[in-house]
């Protein structure tokens, strides 16, 4: 039970679930990319997808420990699921406001049925999905493009990727964290022309 970062994400869930606040952090690392991703792709303001990706992360941890967590289905699916739920809830809220609503996200993407129930299709949707990603980031600069291989295909941490690339830690997440800027802008312009 030393090492964490070899336990599975249900593992971890039911070691967080038992009080261990470390088992936390390992899942927090291992997933906090894609549901920021995720969230940023569907409200596309980075402001807003901080918020929600906060809360996101609150809710999961009162549900862990509120031992209303099932194991059954991917914790990340798990994770998104509640994102998804979060957005809409706020979309409803308000109309007037800043924040999201039904309406201005991809309508086929919070309408999936994937996203309330897993299904046997989820793995091709995944694939499906990850592989038009996958040429986007063509369109990339190459240390961007390679921070997101590295983390979402090869699924290494950014510890593991600045030790890879030789960079920081800090380097390395800026270049995730412009890579998604620039594959949102590439998503939602659908012009796949990237400035510098």
């Amino acid at each position: 039970m030393n090492n964490l970062s070899a336990m599975t994400d249900h593992e971890l869930a039911r070691l967080y679930e038992e009080g261990n606040d470390s088992a936390f952090d390992v899942l927090l690392a291992r997933h906090q990319a894609y549901i920021y991703s995720y969230i940023l792709f569907l409200v596309k303001d980075s402001d807003v997808a901080n918020d929600f990706f906060q809360d996101t992360f609150q809710r999961a941890i009162i549900a862990i420990r509120n031992h209303k967590y099932q194991t059954n289905g991917k914790f990340s699916a798990w994770l998104t699921r509640i994102a998804h739920n979060l957005i809409l809830d706020q979309g409803r809220k308000s109309e007037t406001t800043q924040t999201v609503r039904e309406d201005q996200v991809a309508p086929r993407i919070l309408n999936s049925m994937r996203l309330s129930e897993a299904t046997r299709e989820d793995e091709m949707i995944d694939s499906q999905t990850r592989d038009h990603i996958r040429h986007l980031l063509d369109y990339l600069p190459e240390p961007q493009r390679e921070v997101v291989i590295m983390r979402f295909y090869e699924d290494l941490s950014f510890k593991e990727i600045a030790q890879l690339t030789g960079v920081s830690i800090n380097t390395a997440l800026g270049r995730m964290h412009y890579a998604l800027i620039n594959l949102r802008k590439l998503i939602g312009n659908r012009q796949f022309s990237l400035v510098g």
